[in-house]
């Protein structure tokens, strides 16, 4: 099992929520998670990172997998400009790599911010940390475990 995979499934045991982790297949997207996992791609809470221009750090929007993140909205939301975040810096302050970041278990504190519409399901799919695994969990968990606000910004 991946370190990643590791932190996820430790974040998820100590928030003592009910889980479950698969691993489907490939899922870098989230029209390929919902097809492997049998869902609405709107139930895939994907992973979207920006780097806050002032700040230097990163900010997560955890998005139902059929909207957009929009850039206006965006940067209302989080107080400053955003702009495109390298993969050096989603790898040090996540400890994910691209196509496998998850909404929790990261490495230091993110600024996270997430989708209303997850709301609209009993059930939503996220990263657990690797591009081939996903976990199950209910939007309400998801929310305070990652310690995302919910926000409109789609």
């Amino acid at each position: 099992m991946s370190k990643s995979l590791k932190r996820v499934r430790a974040a998820l045991e100590a928030a003592s929520v009910q889980f479950e982790i698969t691993e489907p297949g490939e899922a870098r997207t989230a029209e390929m998670a919902a097809q492997a996992v049998g869902c609405e791609v709107d139930q895939i809470a994907k992973s979207i990172i920006f780097r806050g221009e002032d700040s230097g750090h990163v900010v997560l929007f955890i998005t139902a997998g059929g909207n957009r993140v929009s850039a206006e909205k965006a940067n209302a939301v989080a107080g400053q400009p955003l702009g495109k975040a390298d993969a050096a810096l989603i790898r040090a302050e996540t400890g994910f790599a691209i196509g496998g970041v998850a909404p929790l278990g990261h490495v230091g504190p993110v600024t996270a911010f997430l989708d209303p519409r997850l709301f609209d399901f009993d059930t939503v799919w996220a990263a657990a940390g690797t591009p081939r695994h996903v976990f199950a969990i209910a939007p309400a968990d998801l929310e305070r475990i990652s310690g995302a606000k919910q926000a409109d910004f789609t």
